[in-house]
């Protein structure tokens, strides 16, 4: 059998837009890449179960920022633009669609805001409503707000962000217009730069990985009113570690046994085990064979982990042991271009 991989990309270098490749997992190999879409700074992909619905971060040709759709119909080879929603000045950073809803949510890192669009089934575009972040904090990246992540909570009940540039997180709540409220703000060590987080799959816990200081923070989750409490907060790299880091993506498997986080600078994934009350302990520290991990992800099965490198513009393909959490090295030379959104259709 094999399984589409979408790659979201830079288009500073050789990228041309978004691509996908094959997982062979007979074979255990990655083949064919293909580009499927031309677009300018595709930097990040949401869809549909299939992908048939497409949609990506992307610049205009006079060089404004928002985002597209596309689409492709059963049995055709190409996808087709189906919608544009484009404003003055850089695009989104993260774009995540609810597919019950028909919206679309992005985070805007230059301009420190979340926003809401509508959206169809043939993925039209209209925008709703934005909420810009204040505020900043200690580090150097960290003069003005940077929201960085903007999705559903797992339960559908709120909207969470993650700020890098003022040390918080933040809970939003949807109204029947689908209107922004900021429900609760979570403030977290200064310096952390929150960059993404993933929920653990009992609901009760959720990951939140600080980019800029290489730590994961564990908080306990009430899906009641949406409120996280800290736990634990562990390191991504090892002590000995003194050269510039920047954590990247982070993933949960779905027995909840172990979390996985991509370190740019140590060029390594980081394996947690998980704990009964949702603590990390440290499994080891798997070189990506590559240089700056974007980003990474398990595919549905589970059995492989693909990692997506931006600057050495290569794939890294590892088996992984779903009893230890540890992973095995399959393939480390694998062409891609400018990869920094990694993406396995359902």
């Amino acid at each position: 059998m094999t399984q589409k991989i979408m790659l979201g990309t830079y288009t500073k270098r050789t990228s041309k837009g978004i691509y996908s490749i094959e997982l062979d997992e007979q074979k255990k190999q990655l083949t064919d890449l293909k580009e499927e879409v031309n677009v300018e700074s595709p930097t990040y992909l949401a869809g549909n179960e299939d992908y048939s619905l497409l949609f990506s971060i992307a610049k205009s040709a006079d060089g404004k920022g928002g985002i597209k759709s596309f689409s492709r119909q059963a049995g055709a080879e190409t996808y087709t633009e189906v919608d544009s929603a484009f404003e003055e000045g850089a695009p989104p950073c993260y774009i995540a669609y609810d597919q019950s809803r028909n919206l679309v949510y992005t985070a805007n890192y230059h301009k420190g805001e979340v926003a809401v669009y509508q959206t169809s089934e043939k993925g039209d575009l209209s925008f709703v409503d934005k909420h810009t972040h204040t505020g900043k904090s200690v580090h150097d990246n960290q003069q003005s707000p940077h929201a960085h992540y903007f999705d559903l909570t797992p339960d559908g009940q709120f909207l969470i962000a993650c700020d890098l540039g003022t040390d918080e997180v933040i809970m939003y709540t949807l109204d029947e217009e689908h209107k922004l409220a900021v429900s609760d703000v979570i403030s977290v060590s200064p310096g952390t730069g929150p960059r993404h987080v993933v929920f653990h799959p009992n609901n009760r816990f959720a990951y939140v990985f600080g980019e800029l200081s290489s730590d994961v923070i564990v908080f306990s989750y009430n899906s009641q009113n949406g409120t996280l409490s800290p736990i634990q907060t562990i390191s991504t790299i090892p002590k000995e570690h003194e050269s510039f880091n920047g954590g990247a993506a982070i993933r949960v498997s779905s027995d909840g046994k172990f979390v996985y986080a991509s370190n740019r600078g140590h060029d390594s994934i980081v394996i947690y085990e998980v704990a009964e009350d949702g603590t990390l302990s440290l499994v080891n520290y798997t070189p990506t064979e590559g240089e700056t991990p974007r980003d990474f992800n398990l595919d549905p099965t589970e059995r492989f982990v693909v990692v997506g490198h931006q600057d050495s513009d290569n794939l890294t393909l590892f088996e992984r042991n779903k009893k230890d959490g540890k992973l095995t090295l399959l393939q480390k030379d694998i062409f891609a271009p400018e990869v920094i959104c990694v993406k396995f259709p359902s």
